[in-house]
């Protein structure tokens, strides 16, 4: 019984998985910094001061606070807030779809490192090696063992991903003289097709190379940079993985009856 229809569970897994992105926003602040993820307590950046419990209640704290600290006054950044929903909504729509059961906790937890390394992303153009290494036997095994992939489509999968983006890293290198891919998008692909086999792979680099390619274009008239523009790949990628979750499969239906004959 997957209890995925009943409201009271639905409710306790969007609360569990805003808990989890409380966790997450310590993870997003501290990697980067090379701070310890377990201790000191969760504290004020700006003043230090140890957050209260009450005051660390995930989305409803930030509400109560208006945003603010409790003790200084300093504005708190909206990321926190925004990883909790996120984290939330995709751990309701994941309980949803899959119910309690292995898959869950083993999918939930490969859509948390997404959301962990998009962030950290955005915030510093990198993507730690932490995440991304021990993502990848973790997605390999999360998908053979719980009978989602078998090991040799998700062997090629991680290969096809992984394999792929350090050729294309390469030769760019070779060309031009410097790095194109960063080796964070290489792990993370790989990990990623560990997860999802080939198609995810064709989907997430075909969506990540579309939303990229119109939110680069947009951010080169915005800044007036021109093709020197950075922009991190991570993201992207991220989305494009998440998106297949949900509507790869019926994605490749759609496209693959376009060339069915009509009889």
């Amino acid at each position: 019984m997957s209890y995925s229809h009943f409201l009271p569970f639905n409710i306790l897994a969007f609360v569990f998985g805003t808990v989890v992105g409380s966790f997450l926003n310590v993870v997003i602040y501290r990697l980067p910094a090379g701070k310890s993820i377990v201790k000191p307590p969760s504290s004020c950046p700006f003043c230090g001061t140890v957050i209260k419990p009450w005051h660390n209640i995930p989305l409803l704290s930030y509400i109560w606070l208006r945003g603010k600290c409790a003790n200084c006054g300093a504005v708190i950044s909206p990321r926190y807030p925004l990883v909790e929903l996120i984290t939330g909504v995709f751990c309701l729509a994941t309980f949803r779809r899959l119910g309690i059961q292995p898959i869950f906790f083993v999918e939930f937890t490969f859509i948390c490192l997404l959301i962990a390394i998009t962030f950290i992303d955005l915030e510093t153009m990198t993507i730690p090696d932490v995440l991304s290494l021990p993502g990848i036997p973790f997605a390999f095994l999360g998908s053979v063992l719980t009978g989602m992939l078998t090991w040799k489509a998700s062997l090629i999968g991680l290969l096809a991903g992984g394999g792929s983006f350090w050729l294309l890293s390469f030769i760019y290198y070779i060309i031009r003289g410097k790095e194109g891919l960063g080796g964070g998008d290489v792990k993370l692909i790989a990990m990623i097709g560990a997860y999802t086999a080939w198609p995810g792979v064709l989907f997430t680099v075909l969506f990540a190379s579309l939303v990229g390619s119109i939110v680069g274009i947009g951010m080169m008239f915005r800044k007036k940079e021109g093709l020197t523009t950075m922009l991190p790949f991570g993201p992207f990628l991220a989305m494009g993985a998440l998106c297949y979750l949900y509507w790869g499969p019926a994605f490749f239906r759609w496209y693959f009856s376009l060339g069915a004959p009509k009889y």
